[in-house]
């Protein structure tokens, strides 16, 4: 009986793993990939250099997101140390790709005062806190911020919005 193909193999073994379904489809589709863009080269004529040729490719002219290279790398590693039990060097020549920056949400001062212009008493005070100190930060404000960016405080029960500035401001 002929030997199963290499994708069959490799859906095999990532089973025997208990590897998900989801997974399972993006590895194979990385696989896939790699041996379309070596010419349908098989991997095992292939090594390190390859790997990392194709890596650079994804993160140079493909243009993808650091977390899709590393999830290709994921893949290709699991493909020669689990199914065709061959280790790769480590690939210190390979292109990264650049985790984007973090923007972060900023109100503009108008918006700031727009904002507080709405609220009055205890829920001003604790705002104009939380906006004097810098937050919202992570877990504190996150939620705030996302209130504020959807317009949920315009939402609020009667009584709490209201349309002047409170007296001791």
């Amino acid at each position: 009986m002929a030997e199963p193909k290499l994708l069959d193999q490799y859906r095999e073994r990532l089973r025997v793993q208990h590897y998900s379904l989801r997974t399972e489809d993006a590895y194979l589709h990385w696989a896939r990939r790699f041996i379309y863009f070596h010419g349908k080269r098989h991997p095992r004529e292939m090594g390190g250099p390859e790997v990392e040729a194709f890596l650079s490719h994804l993160a140079t002219e493909g243009r993808v997101a650091s977390s899709t290279q590393n999830q290709a790398l994921a893949a290709l590693l699991f493909l020669y140390r689990d199914v065709l039990q061959k280790e790769l060097p480590w690939m210190d020549g390979m292109v990264r790709a650049k985790r984007p920056a973090r923007v972060p949400v900023v109100l503009t001062e108008g918006e700031v005062r727009a904002l507080l212009g709405q609220l009055d008493g205890t829920r001003w005070l604790a705002t104009s806190l939380l906006y004097a100190t810098g937050a919202p930060s992570k877990a504190s404000g996150a939620a705030f911020a996302s209130r504020v960016r959807r317009g949920a405080w315009r939402k609020a029960p009667p009584g709490w919005l209201i349309t002047s500035y409170p007296k001791y401001r």
